[in-house]
């Protein structure tokens, strides 16, 4: 990609616009702030590490929305954090109003771009963006999977001893306490995980996945988590920017799959250049289908509470 914006050089933003750099993912790489001198700031000391890392990418920051003028791929990673206590719902009134700010701006100057939505609740803000911009749905998606799989991978890893290069996880639905993980599709080198693990201790792992945020947060109750969520980022921009036609689960418009349309969450897509090129629609078991019905039913009720606030 020649540019890439991302609005919000936060904490998550400048760990992503660092990792992007490093990968040169882009030519050029724009942080847009509030606050001009800090994103000018943030900028410079990323690039001045460029001949240490050894990239070509050319940063820079500012406030103007203009600057993002003619992006190829627009990351929103701007609005106010967790704090210890709080969930990510609660997040929702005061971070949907610099989301619509943002998006009235990335219509305006970069009508082409895709729009990757990071900002908590990230399954809300998506649907938000994608209602606002008309766009197609496979212009606008989310993080959420990607980051929830990873950590799922990482407590598999600490808790097996194995590589974490051979396993592999699957978390769905809502991004948040009610998120499904799949631990019948996670594996480590194919061989599924309950070949090595009982079934007390893959529920321990999964209640630890869905608490991993909260986990980080409480440890470091000045910050929420950003290197894993930067670079769970970056994976997906990585998934785009090459054309690599990745199978990763991210926040995605749903047309009929899984019986749900009109709404946004996490399910395993095809992420390639034109960003979603494909929803797949997996089989559940019973199980599965309980507890992602249960997710979308937390998702639901908290837009409806959204749309009674804004009415």
């Amino acid at each position: 990609m020649k540019k890439i914006t991302i609005i919000g050089p936060g904490r998550v933003g400048e760990s992503t616009a660092q990792i992007i750099a490093k990968m040169e993912l882009c030519r050029e790489l724009i942080l847009l702030g509030r606050q001009a001198g800090k994103a000018k700031g943030i900028a410079l000391d990323i690039q001045e590490s460029a001949p240490l890392f050894g990239f070509d990418t050319r940063i820079s920051g500012g406030a103007d929305p203009a600057a993002m003028a003619d992006s190829d791929l627009v990351i929103f990673t701007a609005g106010l954090a967790r704090k210890p206590g709080m969930s990510r719902s609660d997040l929702v009134d005061a971070n949907l109003a610099v989301l619509h700010e943002a998006v009235d701006n990335v219509m305006r100057y970069a009508p082409n771009a895709l729009l990757l939505i990071v900002t908590n609740p990230v399954d809300v803000l998506t649907y938000h963006a994608w209602r606002q911009t008309g766009w197609g749905r496979h212009r606008v998606f989310g993080l959420s999977g990607v980051l929830d799989s990873a950590r799922m991978a990482s407590f598999i890893a600490l808790e097996t001893g194995f590589s974490v290069k051979a396993i592999n996880t699957l978390v769905i639905g809502g991004h948040g306490d009610a998120m499904v993980p799949l631990t019948r599709y996670a594996s480590i080198n194919g061989i599924p995980i309950n070949q090595f693990l009982d079934a007390g201790t893959i529920e321990r792992l999964v209640e630890q996945t869905r608490k991993g945020g909260a986990e980080i947060l409480a440890l470091k109750e000045s910050s929420s988590a950003y290197d894993s969520p930067a670079a769970s980022v970056a994976a997906m921009v990585d998934a785009v920017v090459r054309n690599r036609r990745r199978i990763l689960p991210c926040v995605a418009i749903l047309d009929g799959e899984y019986g749900e349309r009109d709404i946004a969450m996490g399910v395993p897509t095809v992420l390639a250049g034109n960003g979603v090129e494909r929803v797949l629609e997996l089989p559940l078991i019973a199980e599965e289908s309980e507890a992602l019905a249960r997710s979308v039913a937390t998702l639901r009720q908290t837009l409806r509470n959204v749309h009674e606030i804004s009415s």
